[in-house]
């Protein structure tokens, strides 16, 4: 059989097109060996290919596009499929429409809008095909309202001849509106246009925008001709819909135990639905047990990228009516531990851990003869039994450090296969995490499945790193570079830059088995979630690298960086000093403009160099062992000033030179001008580096990074049908928002963060429609707090973006907060997403009294305990109802219902 292929696509010079599919003359749906196709016309690429293709087979195949910088992008979509009807069929042609993956209608046909939120929408396809039809046509409109579908109207006697009284309705099948229509006797070139016909009125609706569509040849030059027309040209930005965004400990119930529990994500459902609200979004919700104390709060160093936390299990779900007898002592301690104000991580976990062991004891003979828990085990074993594993080493050890472990320091399967044994003594001690993960599993698919039956869908959070110590780290150490550690540069919230020690990724060795480990990890997430937020999605451009030395996030470099060399500082005139310019600058005159009366503090940790300049003791090489240091001293004013001082020194560099780079690779400090290195220098030298600096950060890297992202962001795109938002705040290259719209990856909004820094506020009215747009995240003050900070910022507000006159009210009074969230409302933003604080903070009654009780985190503040809840109960927030119908109203309003 002979297909011809024709592709729609203008390409530019030097580009090619070609086709792959599951076929061997397709090249096995595979790049390298895929079909070059020939430019035809502005409009057309074409190509031919002789298949063994038999009655009842199908082929799937996909076009790819070949730039001129080395880059093949794959269309988006696996759902363009060829079936062979019968055996006859000689000459077949097929006529496509690139899908291009950042398409707007690509977002409604992930799983959140297929399998819940457009669901209502789908009408059944009663439709009846003549067994002889000569052309199948093929579109796509998922923005259809109930009863409507899809008709086809054209310019031939069987398209009826552009009268819509009779037109061709389409039928459904597997997401394309199709119709197979007999055209042996009608003239050609045929000109149509598809429109919407409403079966419940039956009405023709309205023809679809643009310009008619136009099919040539006929239908005896082909056995078949298959159309894919691609998207039916309605609006395709008129769905939007909000959300609420708080983490899962945050949520208070009547019956949660200290700390919010998946079992209260249907409560918050309930609110959510009645409220009008789509979306519930939480934090990550991963095993973080590194200490067993309130530094586990931090929901981003998970021990395990795939095991669920113990904190949020319910433990009267668990043990059930028939062991609920158990848990009546700890009824004191729960309603004690659910009065307080905030989490009490610490006694939370404590119970929780014991009420599970007694649970787990109780339950262990008929749970692990469980059928659905065996199914669990066999379907998630890959990652279960090592993470069970290293939890009972862990506490074993007394220590996460596994390099510190007396056994088993040293990842290796048999090993641990032999040390989980169901023979062994401590057999109990590993197979209570598979109690346990089994349990939150049960609970948070249930959770996930009750919100679906509200309308409202799960949004996760994947982080960007993975812990240092963790489970992860020991089984793939090849996946990470464990001598760096990731992190964020200098800005307003952090000026000395943020260090979260995570590992960097090996990109490399990830790519090397299609990103594997990222894969499962999507997998994973889509047990429980249907959209989620990819944490600091800049770092798959380039991620902000801390050497493991060093403390302070300001002590990074971006990686990949294209590095300046030495030849280009003698081009500028700048004679290269190694020690001037990568070493700390250290002098008498600096030592007094950096600590003036106090210089004589930090002089003990100085030694004089050959040229009357000073340098730090080798035992004060480094952040680290300056760190290290001080934690053995008094944890006092005096000795963290000191400490303070002697990191600041050591940043004070105008370059950091990677090892071994023998002077080739040299990377500007970020912030260099704020140095007093940098300030030490001759005006020719400082205005000579400035330009460096800014070709570095902001030009020079682009490209490269736009090319990294498009090595990693599609493929793993393509490893999930969830919805995916990218975190892309900080310091944003030019080349990320660019590759986001050619994904179709939602980007994040936020009205006082404007990307632009001409900006002092992002004008809400001009956001993308992929984005979403929030007033703050759980890394910021709510509004009230926000409100308060800078009462000069506040007033440029209150004039600027409120429109209001005179002094703006010292604090955020209900009308304010009401005021900004409606902007939000009405943006043109997919999704409008707050955190319930600020949305509770329109009303004067139900908000909180003092916003500072209600931050999150701050990310300035290593350590922070994260331990905000709530200060109502969800019940009580149900009964609220003049707050939930007010909400209610102003979402309908904005045309988000």
């Amino acid at each position: 059989m002979k297909i011809h292929f024709y592709i729609r696509f203008s390409t530019r010079y030097g580009q090619q097109l070609s086709v792959t599919g599951n076929a061997e003359e397709l090249g096995n749906d595979t790049i390298e060996q895929a079909i070059p196709l020939t430019y035809l016309n502005n409009q057309f690429w074409h190509g031919v290919v002789e298949l063994p293709l038999t009655k009842g087979s199908a082929l799937r195949y996909k076009y790819i596009l070949h730039d001129t910088n080395g880059q093949s992008i794959m269309e988006w979509g696996e759902d363009r499929i060829l079936e062979i009807h019968h055996n006859n069929m000689d000459e077949v042609q097929v006529i496509d429409t690139w899908n291009h993956a950042g398409e707007y209608e690509n977002a409604f046909y992930t799983d959140p809008f297929q399998q819940v939120l457009l669901k209502q929408n789908k009408p059944a396809s009663h439709t009846k095909w003549s067994k002889q039809f000569t052309h199948i046509f093929k579109v796509k409109a998922p923005l259809l309202a109930k009863h409507e579908v899809i008709c086809l109207i054209g310019s031939s006697i069987s398209t009826g001849e552009w009268t819509t009284e009779n037109p061709i309705l389409l039928a459904r099948e597997n997401g394309w509106w199709t119709a197979k229509p007999e055209l042996s006797k009608d003239e050609f070139p045929l000109h149509y246009k598809y429109g919407i016909y409403n079966t419940k009125e039956k009405t023709f609706v309205r023809y679809e925008d643009g310009e008619n569509r136009s099919l040539f040849g006929d239908a005896h030059q082909y056995s078949l001709t298959q159309v894919h027309d691609g998207f039916v040209q309605i609006p395709n930005d008129t769905w939007k819909a909000a959300g609420v965004s708080i983490p899962v400990f945050s949520l208070r119930s009547n019956n949660s135990f200290g700390a919010g529990e998946f079992t209260d994500l249907k409560l918050l459902a309930d609110w959510a639905g009645k409220c009008g609200l789509r979306l519930i979004q939480i934090l990550p919700v991963n095993d973080t047990i590194a200490t067993h104390t309130f530094i586990d709060t931090y929901p981003y160093a998970a021990i395990s990228a795939f095991a669920l936390h113990p904190l949020y299990l319910n433990l009267y779900e668990m043990a059930g009516k028939k062991h609920a007898a158990i848990l009546k002592p700890l009824k004191k301690k729960q309603q004690e531990l659910n009065a307080l104000p905030d989490m009490n991580y610490d006694e939370v976990m404590k119970f929780k851990l014991g009420a599970i062991k007694e649970l787990y004891l109780l339950q262990k003979e008929e749970w692990l003869n469980d059928k659905d828990y065996q199914q669990f085990f066999t379907d998630n074993q890959h990652w279960l039994v090592p993470y069970a594993a290293f939890s009972y080493l862990r506490d074993k050890n007394n220590t996460v450090d596994f390099s510190k472990w007396s056994t088993h320091r040293i990842y290796n399967k048999e090993a641990i296969q032999q040390l989980v044994a169901a023979d062994t003594k401590h057999y109990d001690e590993v197979a209570i995490h598979y109690f346990t993960q089994y349990h939150l599993h049960l609970q948070l698919k249930d959770a996930a499945e009750y919100a679906h039956k509200q309308g409202v869908i799960l949004k996760g959070d994947i982080p960007i790193g993975v812990y240092r110590y963790g489970c992860d780290a020991w089984m793939e150490p090849e996946l990470y570079h464990m001598d760096q550690q990731a992190g964020a540069p200098p800005d307003d919230f952090a000026v000395k830059g943020q260090n979260w020690g995570f590992p960097t990724y090996n990109w490399t060795r990830m790519a090397e088995d299609g990103f594997e480990w990222w894969h499962r990890r999507f997998l994973q997430m889509g047990n429980y979630f249907d959209a989620f937020r990819i944490d600091h999605i800049l770092g798959f451009f380039r991620i902000w690298s801390i050497p493991v030395h060093a403390v302070e996030g300001i002590m990074g470099t971006f990686s990949p960086a294209i590095p300046i060399s030495i030849e280009e500082l003698n081009r500028r005139g700048i004679a290269y000093d190694h020690d001037r310019y990568c070493k700390p600058y250290i002098t008498d005159t600096v030592l007094w403009e950096m600590f003036g009366p106090n210089h004589d503090k930090i002089r003990p940790f100085l030694q004089s160099t050959a040229d009357g300049h000073f340098e730090l003791l080798p035992e004060f090489g480094t952040q680290r062992q300056v760190e290290h240091y001080f934690s053995k001293l008094d944890n006092n004013t005096e000795n963290n000033n000191i400490r303070q001082g002697l990191y600041d020194l050591l940043s004070n560099v105008i370059f950091f030179e990677k090892t071994d780079a023998n002077g080739s690779g040299l990377h500007c400090r970020i912030a260099v001008e704020q140095t007093y290195s940098f300030r030490h220098l001759d005006g020719n030298t400082q205005q000579q580096l400035k330009e460096l600096y800014v070709d570095y950060f902001y030009h020079r890297q682009d490209e490269g990074w736009m090319l990294e992202a498009m090595k990693k962001l599609p493929a793993l795109k393509r490893s999930t049908n969830m919805l995916i938002c990218g975190e892309d705040l900080g310091m944003v290259p030019h080349c990320v928002p660019d590759a986001m719209k050619q994904l179709g990856i939602l980007s994040l909004e936020i009205q006082r963060m404007p990307k632009d820094s001409a900006n002092e506020f992002l004008k809400l009215a001009a956001v993308p429609y992929l984005s979403v747009v929030t007033p703050g995240t759980h890394d910021m003050s709510t509004l009230r707090g926000w409100w308060e900070e800078d009462k000069v910022r506040t007033q440029h507000f209150f004039q600027q973006e409120l429109e209001q006159w005179g002094d703006a009210p010292y604090f955020c009074e209900p009308w304010i907060n009401k005021a900004i969230v409606m902007q939000h409302l009405q943006s043109p933003a997919m999704w409008a997403i707050f955190q319930l604080q600020d949305l509770l903070g329109m009303d004067a009654m139900l908000r909180r009294d003092n916003p500072e009780e209600e931050r999150i985190n701050i990310p300035a503040i290593t350590g922070h305990y994260w331990k905000y809840r709530m200060h109502l109960t969800l019940e009580d927030l149900i009964g609220e109802k003049q707050f939930n119908e007010a909400l209610e109203q102003a979402v309908e309003a904005s045309g988000r219902a």
